[in-house]
């Protein structure tokens, strides 16, 4: 899981990058621009730029704070286990250090799930953005 999860988040930031960079430009010679110019343009701010910016945010924040965090806790668990010769998914009762580190746990996979979630909702509303200029 800790070698999965960096690789997963760099791939959900690079997505929202790689669509800004390759927004498609107006068919309208006059209209908006193609590429990171189009995102940028003020009649594309809620449309295309919110999701974008939101999801890569997200993605950001999991991949440089929240991950290392979680994986920091799980590392922290483990030693815990070997401490108290149980794991930390087993039958209660547990120590109050490991109470302590499922609590900080169970928070962090919390918000990562959230973050993963924005992500998902702003791609998808950039999808839907994306599919009604095709007509």
């Amino acid at each position: 899981m800790a070698k999965i999860f960096p690789v997963y988040f760099t791939l959900q930031a690079a997505l929202p990058a790689v669509l800004a960079l390759t927004y498609p430009a107006s068919r309208n010679p006059f209209g908006v621009a193609g590429g990171v110019a189009g995102v940028l343009d003020p009649s594309n701010r809620w449309s295309v730029l919110a999701p974008l910016a939101g999801a890569f945010a997200c993605a950001v924040g999991n991949l440089a704070v929240i991950g290392p965090a979680t994986t920091r806790v799980m590392d922290e668990r483990r030693v815990q286990e070997r401490k108290d010769g149980k794991k930390s998914n087993d039958a209660p009762p547990h120590s109050q250090e490991m109470v302590a580190l499922n609590k900080r746990f169970s928070m962090l996979h919390g918000i990562s799930s959230l973050l993963n979630l924005a992500t998902f909702v702003g791609t998808v509303v950039y999808g839907f953005t994306l599919s009604s200029r095709l007509s």
